[in-house]
């Protein structure tokens, strides 16, 4: 084994040594790790008269040390990927994918674990060891160790094939996402974009050493065009470049055929759909569905089409009142979809007297990052605090988080937008809690990355980056999938923190925190103008909180059109026959309010469905939206009954909902927590449409 010394991926004494990792450390490293894990399997392999939960122990140990590693080096991927960075991750990859495969088909650990549950033992585990032997026992089904033998090499190949075409799915969206720069050498045609915008913009065309102003297709870059920009034609070309990105349609690339993820869509989803028959179910939508809540695929498409019905007479108005306004007071009488954002944008001004630049003057990244971590200590009872680790960008920041001067967890928080990072934002784990062998506990530690407008240059001076309440929103809501993953109380690692929890729950956490983001006294808190430090007036904060369910019809609408072109895809689509974009029309026709252009190619870049680990499953935000809402609704009451019992409930939410990760089912969590099932209430009340 190589020396963990000279090797940063092979220590895992403590964090990881981002400063001294480099790509030449990766394939010595995870084939070392790859064969401690299988001399392992080797040694459990062989046939015992009795099964303890002791006996299986050492699985967890070597497979924690190389998901860490690897996990390090997929981050690491996703966040400075560099040509030398990709190539030994692809390298690698398909070594993890064969190793993690054969585990999942190993009939001999398969039988092991059969024996601990039909053990006398079984009994006198704990509720929650119980539940990770019964998730073992349903994912070597799932990972298919009842196969038969000739069928376990093709079920193999599927796995890294599937692999395999999701990262280059992945790598294709970031490439094409870098390749793009609009240049604008005329300041007149950048007319009603912020101040705040143009300066990123024309700092990054110095950067590339080019004179003007320099767009990309990162999302602080490109979007303020769509929602702010009086140029229809900048509004166009911009909208054409983000929508086609990554598909046959993307004209306005260098390498348009080497980009294109149409082929990898419909591979993946054949890949998929053999998987499932080869498993005997019906679909991959059949089998996303055996770890979640939902009860089956049909389930899931009468709660989203349910939820369309509910929410469509709200759509058609948002729309109808959009094309009179944007006929009435723009002059466009074919509103297309790049004008959507600017014309809303306009309306939600006129209608609600403010805008959403105006806001952003009030979200200086300092204080609100300071109100995050005020909001998290008054509702947990815990202190966040700054801290240090080698991190993989200068930008990057690490803290703490303790409760009565111990250390709970720890993170790092990666918040502005560069080449070489993937887009959106999210969470992920680079530790999980778990009790050493020595009796310690291991704290869990995670990522916490977004894509925000970095600090710029004005006169010499660095300016804070101004956050949009929408990006304030997003930050809460990455920074909930944090604390589910840092307050677990959990100490058997696959079922601490987000780990072992359904997928359809695991934004119940995230949605939940995003509610405190329309708070006044936590506004108080997070906001200064960045010109003369005062917090947001309350006249402006009722504006928006008037304006706050502002076109949530069309907005619903768009989320159940996405979660049910995914779900169809996954559930009765045939995908021999290629005709993707058949189903999404039929999907639009069915559902949507505003039809796309003919060259949208939204599909190539739905990372989450084809990179992302939400297959069949985009519908769980929509889903956890109503466990979230109505788990708010808990501290609602709290205030409405003189808030005693608010700091009460924030301690229950806690102890009933992140403390117990994945070590019961969701809905036992939920009810623990709300003394009852869930209910859609309080999300339609909370999204206007419940008159």
């Amino acid at each position: 084994m190589t020396n963990e010394t000279s090797n940063p991926l092979l220590d895992f004494s403590d964090l990881p040594r981002f400063d001294a990792i480099k790509p030449e450390h990766v394939t010595s490293a995870i084939d070392s790790l790859i064969a401690e894990a299988n001399a392992v399997v080797a040694q459990l392999e062989a046939p015992l008269d009795e099964v303890t939960w002791a006996t299986l122990a050492p699985l967890d140990d070597v497979g924690e040390r190389l998901g860490r590693a690897w996990g390090v080096v997929g981050h690491l991927n996703h966040v400075v990927d560099t040509p030398e960075l990709r190539a030994t991750y692809n390298e690698n990859q398909p070594k993890v994918v064969e190793f993690s495969t054969a585990l999942s088909q190993n009939e001999a650990l398969f039988t092991k674990y059969k024996q601990l549950r039909e053990s006398a033992g079984f009994e006198a585990l704990s509720d929650t060891r119980k539940r990770i032997v019964e998730n073992a026992l349903r994912d070597f089904r799932l990972g298919g160790a009842e196969l038969a033998a000739d069928k376990k090499e093709r079920f193999a190949e599927i796995q890294e094939q599937q692999s395999q075409l999701s990262t280059r799915f992945s790598e294709n969206v970031l490439d094409a996402t870098n390749d793009y720069k609009l240049v604008v050498d005329n300041e007149a045609e950048l007319a009603g974009l912020p101040d705040d915008v143009k300066a990123a913009a024309k700092a990054a065309a110095e950067r590339d050493g080019k004179t003007g102003w320099l767009f990309t297709l990162h999302f602080p870059s490109y979007f303020p065009i769509l929602q702010f920009s009086t140029n229809r034609a900048l509004r166009e070309t911009i909208y054409r470049a983000t929508a086609t990105k990554a598909s046959d349609a993307g004209i306005m690339f260098t390498d348009v055929a080497k980009w294109d993820n149409s082929s990898n869509i419909v591979k993946l989803l054949q890949l998929r759909n053999e998987e499932a028959k080869m498993l005997d179910y019906g679909s991959f939508a059949d089998i996303s569905l055996v770890a979640k809540m939902a009860q089956s695929p049909q389930h899931v498409i009468e709660f989203l089409e349910d939820l369309a019905r509910r929410a469509r007479p709200y759509a058609e108005k948002d729309l109808a009142e959009l094309r009179a306004f944007a006929r009435d007071e723009l002059a466009i009488d074919d509103l297309q979809s790049w004008d959507v954002a600017f014309a809303s944008e306009k309306l939600r001004e006129q209608r609600y007297a403010f805008s959403a630049q105006e806001v952003k003057e009030y979200f200086p990244e300092p204080k609100v990052v300071a109100g995050l971590f005020g909001v998290i200590q008054e509702l947990f009872g815990v202190t966040v605090r700054p801290d240090d680790a080698p991190t993989w960008h200068p930008d990057v920041r690490f803290f703490r988080i303790e409760r009565d001067g111990q250390l709970v967890g720890q993170f790092y928080l990666d918040l502005y937008a560069r080449a070489g990072k993937a887009q959106g934002a999210w969470m992920n784990d680079a530790r999980g809690r778990r009790l050493l062998h020595g009796g310690t506990v291991q704290t869990p530690v995670a990522y916490l990355v977004c894509n925000f407008t970095p600090p710029a240059m004005k006169d010499g001076v660095l300016q804070p980056s101004l956050f949009t309440h929408d990006e304030v929103t997003t930050l809460f809501h990455e920074f909930g999938h944090g604390l589910h993953h840092m307050l677990t109380e959990v100490e058997e690692l696959s079922v601490s923190g987000i780990s072992g929890v359904e997928w359809d729950a695991v934004e119940l956490p995230s949605q939940f925190m995003e509610n405190f983001c329309w708070e006044w006294d936590k506004l108080q808190q997070m906001t200064a103008h960045v010109k003369t430090g005062e917090p947001l007036p309350r006249a402006l904060f009722d504006k928006m909180t008037a304006a706050k369910n502002f076109q949530s019809g069309m907005q619903t609408l768009r989320q159940v059109e996405f979660s049910l072109i995914d779900m169809h895809l996954h559930y009765d689509f045939d995908a021999h026959n290629g005709q993707v974009q058949a189903l999404i029309d039929d999907v639009r026709r069915n559902f949507a309010v505003i039809t796309p252009p003919s060259f949208n190619r939204f599909l190539h870049s739905f990372s989450h469905i084809f990179a992302g680990g939400y297959a069949a499953g985009y519908y769980s935000y929509k889903w956890a939206e109503v466990l979230s809402a109505d788990a708010y609704a808990a501290f609602e009451e709290a205030v409405v009954d003189g808030g005693a019992d608010l700091f009460e409930t924030g301690r229950r939410f806690q102890r009933e909902i992140l403390a117990v990760g994945g070590s019961r089912p969701a809905l036992d969590s939920f009810k623990a927590f709300r003394g009852r099932e869930p209910s859609i209430d309080a999300l339609l009340r909370h999204s206007g449409m419940n008159a």
